[in-house]
């Protein structure tokens, strides 16, 4: 009976212990730092059991790695090596979904001698963005065909129902993470030329995305792009960007937050936890330099600091008015600007019980072939939670990480090492695997 060790109990655990308990002879072991995180997760499912597991603490992690044939990782990233190592040294497989980060790569050489399969990056993005980017460029270069450009957006937003808010984004937990995220540099490859993008720029280079009519999206890239020349093969494309989607209004929202200093993470003493009690309008008076006199004034200091007017400057004005930003409500003292404005974000922009999410993904490919014809393909994935039950963002997530799992322990996908789809020996049957599951892109030639 094959064994598996799942390492996390969040949102995405549950999709891909449904897959992986649709085999009657699959046992999983769910682990948690308390058991009583796991026991909703596996009632009712006799294949499933829970034990209390501190990943900090090496000889347990070992002991119960060493008593499974393959360990699925489900958490922060920053605990993957350790596991792998963990792995190595008693030659069981793992898979991750989370980017091959460098300190994971260099465990790549110690899990080949070990004989071990270390699957990653195998999720939606990153996942199954890279199994529809892999299939339409191999189907154009087997044409004789070109890449010239590839450009990617992915983005998990509420389901247009359920974006009822100024920003059009809701969390289903900490938006610290979200925030932070929106600090990042960027670089991609434009035309033939690295762009780089500095963290309190990156708002700034924010597009309108047309996918399908129904939806208005605006995207930005995310992180760095560059290496996916050599990881898709495509060393004659000129422009390659990997991005994140927004609704529109999104990133002009953040761009004035960003110019109020509300995404700065260095410590006010005004907002520590012993602090004197803070009024929402005289947080944001002195964000924008001034003392508060009246919300006729301060809108007219919010509106010049943060350079914002006509209708898109009233928009923004409404939804900070929304978030209670005006108001003479006392702030939540979280000792930064950026965590006490997480703190009210998470108030009232969280899912609420029966809304759904969704995650939309598109490619992009500029395609030329020899004879000089030109094509512009796309392949586009579009998927719903389901109203209290699983999030898409789980879902899409959880379910090829379940998939890949199955492939590995069946011997379907035998390679060794450290390891990322990214090639079509690895990513068919994934692929195929999923479309049984109802996951898939659909790929078009649209020029």
């Amino acid at each position: 009976m094959p064994s598996i060790l799942l390492l996390g109990s969040g949102f995405v655990a549950d999709p891909c212990l449904s897959y992986l308990l649709k085999r009657d002879n699959n046992k999983v072991t769910v682990a948690a730092r308390r058991v009583a995180n796991v026991e909703s997760l596996i009632a009712g499912r006799p294949n499933a059991s829970a034990i209390a597991l501190d990943v900090n603490d090496d000889a347990a992690l070992e002991a119960a790695v060493a008593k499974h044939d393959l360990v699925i990782s489900l958490i922060p990233y920053t605990h993957h090596a350790r596991v792998i190592k963990a792995a190595i040294k008693h030659r069981k497989h793992v898979v991750t979904t989370s980017y091959v980060s460098p300190a994971m790569m260099e465990l790549d050489q110690a899990a080949k001698d070990a004989g071990i399969t270390v699957m990653n990056e195998i999720g939606v993005d990153p996942g199954i963005d890279h199994l529809y980017a892999i299939k339409t460029i191999d189907e154009v270069h087997s044409l004789g065909g070109k890449i010239t450009s590839f450009t990617s957006y992915c983005g998990g937003l509420p389901a247009p129902e359920c974006s009822n808010n100024p920003l059009g984004y809701k969390f289903s937990w900490s938006s610290r993470g979200v925030l932070l995220a929106l600090r990042n540099n960027a670089k991609c490859l434009v035309d033939g030329k690295v762009l780089d993008i500095a963290g309190p720029e990156l708002m700034n280079s924010a597009k309108n995305i047309p996918i399908y009519p129904a939806f208005a999206f605006e995207g930005y890239p995310n992180r760095d792009s560059t290496p996916y020349n050599e990881r898709y093969h495509i060393p004659e494309a000129k422009t390659v960007i990997r991005g994140t989607l927004r609704y529109a209004g999104f990133p002009n929202f953040i761009k004035a937050l960003v110019k109020l200093g509300f995404l700065d993470d260095k410590e006010v003493p005004q907002l520590a936890a012993t602090a004197a009690p803070v009024q929402w309008r005289h947080l944001l008076s002195q964000a924008a330099g001034v003392k508060f006199t009246s919300v006729d004034d301060l809108e007219a200091a919010v509106k010049k600091t943060a350079n914002i007017s006509g209708d898109d400057g009233e928009r923004i004005i409404f939804g900070m008015k929304w978030l209670g930003m005006f108001s003479e409500t006392n702030v939540h003292l979280r000792g930064t600007m950026l965590d006490t404005l997480c703190a009210t974000l998470e108030d009232k922009m969280m899912y609420a019980p029966g809304e759904r999410d969704m995650v939309m993904l598109q490619h992009r490919f500029g395609v030329e072939f020899p004879n000089g014809k030109k094509e512009i393909r796309t392949s586009t994935g579009l998927w719903f939670g389901v109203p209290n039950g699983d999030s898409a963002m789980a879902t899409t997530v959880g379910v090829p990480c379940g998939i890949a799992t199955q492939l590995i322990l069946d011997g379907k996908i035998s390679r060794k090492g450290v390891i990322a789809p990214m090639d079509k020996e690895i990513n068919n049957p994934i692929m195929e695997a999923l479309e049984k599951e109802g996951i898939f892109m659909v790929d078009e030639i649209i020029a």
